[in-house]
């Protein structure tokens, strides 16, 4: 026989009926002025049930009346009311006033200030009453758990455990679990096996609480391996939670087909409705570099959220597909769904990478319709857009509009006038954040010194040093790879010994540093040197160690030594593929040694292995016809050049200048007319030279009338170069 189940209606109409007598006993015996405890304790649950806050505060009223407040259960009743409503402050009057206080009232309080976030005061509560002596129930025990690991209480939490094991309670598998959890969260790795292994019955809630301490504290690799066991247990059921965590191991190490093995348990558990699931496998296939996946579980989801939406947007950006994230915010807008803080950050991004000024604005008019300019992140992400767009003056006018600005606004216009090649406003405006008492941060004294590298300013470049030092960064690995490659720029290889001397770690980007610094100082056999020993401590060089190492070879005239290295590139030596700029680097150093026959067949096996020569390769190859002559393949140089640069000054001068040699005077006219037909312009080179400066009006100076003559020499010398037409 089919026993009928009641429906959810009518559950519900059977718990409100129920309500109801309490509520209408209690007022029959208030009306008949026969007021009984047993009326009131009822009553005070009815009214929070129901968020009766006006009547239980009547209640309440009509309990002091009758006495009945000093009573311990009703005192209790009552304090539970205002607990359960949120009415703390008032919970606490209660149980001060309370003339005897049992362990039902300690736990009610502790139980209702943790459980509603107000963990400091649930601790210091637990701590009075276990004074008093009274006996917590196990839901205290857990909550006051929560709260030592909230806190970050970890002595507290470990006396805690101490007068666990005292009182009895270890035992229930529910405060083992919240053991392991405290000592996983509390980053205690050891103590968290231990207790997990001293279980005798584990269930799921043990498994994740212990595999996500591993995920936690960095040890993704074991939670894997935990999960595996975990698998492989009889009688436990995975749930949700544990999926999540894993997902998150596998994101983090890139593990992608134990991802996929987690995805069927998903379908194999029948979880791929749940949307934090679901959220979880696309963060993890994006993170692990294969989108495609990703974007299948995205339109796969029967409902999607914004937090769906936000993974798959996150996911194109950091795997490199800017414009097809652009192109999805169309669909999310068909989809209805509004876009948050983070979903403006993620399009800034993309768009700072694709330079789509007018994608930038389009999104500034958002964040201002969205009012999420008091949000900081998101205006420091927009000025970093504007920045990376070379769109200086709308970032400066943001900046000055901002309302609170950090050291990330400040650092991020540093490197935004560095990037775009104005390094004076750069140096300018760290003046300007020291003198509104903001400190720099690492990323700070990177672009200070980026600006000091492009000015070659060695003064400028102590003066950062000294910044740095007293900051406690010039042991930041970073900031003493830019500072080393700083002094090399402004060519005091000394100081860059120095500082790569006094490195406590050296990394692949620090060896590469020296290794250029060396090279572009004139030093190539102790470039030679430095690659030598970066071998021997195990440091693999990469493609940027070898484009130094060549080009100091280049510069140092050491061509048999530059072509064994690159030979060595494509064997199992060195196991790198060379690429354009390494055989650009070839031909140049063949070109300085006077080789032309020999760098014009290295390009030559360029084109046959699939790589186009740059512009610099054949550039330096006319050079060298140039200087050392050879006519039989100049003329097919220099029509390589002028094809590959139309506009570049520097390859119709220089086949100008071959002409003009050979005594072809027609070819060169053809040349300057087809310049001048083109507008290409002669953009002369310059040396710099840092000098004391002196005002016009200052004539202290011993030398004065030498100097003023020297500068109307140089004035009549100088052709302006505004009056080519004059």
């Amino acid at each position: 026989m089919r026993v009928p189940v009641k429906s959810h209606a009518s559950l519900l109409l059977g718990e409100f009926s129920s309500q109801n007598q309490v509520f209408f006993r209690y007022h029959e015996s208030k009306t008949a002025s026969f007021l009984k405890l047993e009326a009131f304790l009822p009553f005070f649950k009815h009214c929070a049930n129901f968020q009766l806050v006006k009547e239980g505060t009547l209640a309440h009223a009509d309990a002091i009346k009758m006495g009945f407040d000093s009573y311990t259960s009703a005192g209790n009743s009552i304090m539970s009311f205002y607990l359960k409503l949120g009415m703390k402050g008032c919970a606490r009057n209660v149980f001060d006033e309370m003339p005897w206080k049992d362990s039902v009232s300690w736990n009610a309080l502790i139980h209702g200030f943790s459980s509603q976030g107000d963990s400091q005061l649930g601790l210091c509560l637990f701590i009075e009453a276990k004074a008093c002596g009274f006996v917590p129930n196990l839901s205290t025990l857990v909550l006051v758990l929560q709260a030592c690991w909230k806190l970050k209480a970890l002595t507290e939490g470990q006396c805690f455990h101490g007068f666990i094991v005292k009182s009895g309670f270890t035992s229930y598998i529910s405060l083992q679990n919240s053991l392991v959890s405290f000592y996983g969260k509390s980053n205690n790795v050891e103590s968290a096996q231990k207790l997990f292994d001293e279980i005798s019955e584990r269930d799921v809630i043990s498994w994740s609480s212990l595999i996500s301490c591993y995920v936690q504290t960095g040890g993704a690799v074991n939670a894997l391996q935990l999960f595996r066991k975990m698998s492989m247990e009889d009688g436990i059921e995975m749930d949700g939670l544990v999926l999540v965590t894993v997902l998150q191991a596998c994101s983090f190490v890139g593990y992608v087909d134990f991802g996929r093995s987690v995805h069927g348990h998903v379908f194999q558990r029948g979880f791929e409705a749940d949307l934090f699931i679901s959220n979880s496998l696309i963060d993890m296939y994006s993170k692990c570099f294969h989108m495609n996946s990703a974007y299948m579980v995205f339109i796969q989801m029967a409902q999607t959220n914004l937090v769906s939406w936000n993974s798959i947007l996150s996911g194109l950006v950091e795997n490199d597909k800017y414009m097809e994230a652009l192109l999805l915010l169309e669909s999310m807008k068909k989809a209805a769904v509004q876009g948050d803080a983070y979903t403006a950050v993620i399009l800034l991004q993309a768009c700072k990478m694709l330079g789509l000024e007018a994608f930038c604005r389009s999104i500034h008019a958002l964040i201002i319709r969205r009012l999420f300019e008091l949000n900081n992140f998101v205006m420091n992400s927009l000025l970093d857009a504007y920045a990376k767009c070379e769109l200086m003056e709308l970032a400066l006018r943001l900046f000055r509009q901002m309302r609170s600005r950090d050291v990330v606004s400040w650092s991020t216009m540093i490197s935004g006038f560095s990037h775009c090649g104005e390094p004076h406003k750069a140096v300018a405006f760290f003046i300007h954040m020291r003198l509104g008492r903001h400190g720099p941060n690492s990323v700070t004294l990177l672009s200070l010194l980026e600006a000091c590298s492009t000015l070659a300013d060695l003064k400028l470049s102590k003066c950062v040093h000294a910044v740095a030092a007293r900051s406690s960064f010039s042991h930041n690995l970073s900031v003493a790879t830019a500072l080393l490659d700083a002094y090399a720029k402004c060519g005091s290889l000394n100081s860059s010994r120095k500082i790569f001397r006094g490195m406590t770690e050296k990394n692949l980007l620090s060896w590469n540093a020296m290794i250029a610094a060396l090279g572009m100082n004139g030093c190539a056999r102790e470039a030679l040197a430095a690659l030598e020993e970066m071998t021997v401590q195990n440091v693999k060089p990469n493609g940027v160690t070898m484009l130094s190492i060549l080009s100091a070879c280049s510069h140092g005239g050491l061509v048999q030594e530059g072509l064994l290295l690159f030979q060595r590139m494509s064997e199992d030596f060195y196991d790198l593929k060379p690429r354009m700029e390494h055989y650009s680097c070839i031909v140049d150093m063949l070109a300085r040694a006077g080789d032309v026959v020999g760098g014009f067949e290295v390009i030559k096996r360029m084109s046959e292995e699939g790589v186009e020569a740059a512009p610099a390769a054949w550039g330096a190859l006319l050079s060298a016809c140039r200087r050392f002559g050879h006519r039989e393949i100049e003329e097919n140089v220099a029509s390589h050049v002028l094809e590959l640069e139309p506009l570049s000054s520097a390859g119709y001068v220089l086949s100008s200048s071959l002409y003009a040699m050979a005594g072809l005077q027609d070819e060169t006219a053809r040349l300057r007319l087809l310049m001048k037909e083109k507008g290409v312009r002669v953009v002369s080179g310059y040396s710099l030279v840092h000098a004391k400066r002196f005002l016009s009006w200052d004539e202290s100076h011993l030398m004065t009338q030498e100097i003023y003559s020297m500068v109307d020499l140089l004035h009549d010398c100088i052709k302006w170069p505004y009056d080519d037409e004059t």
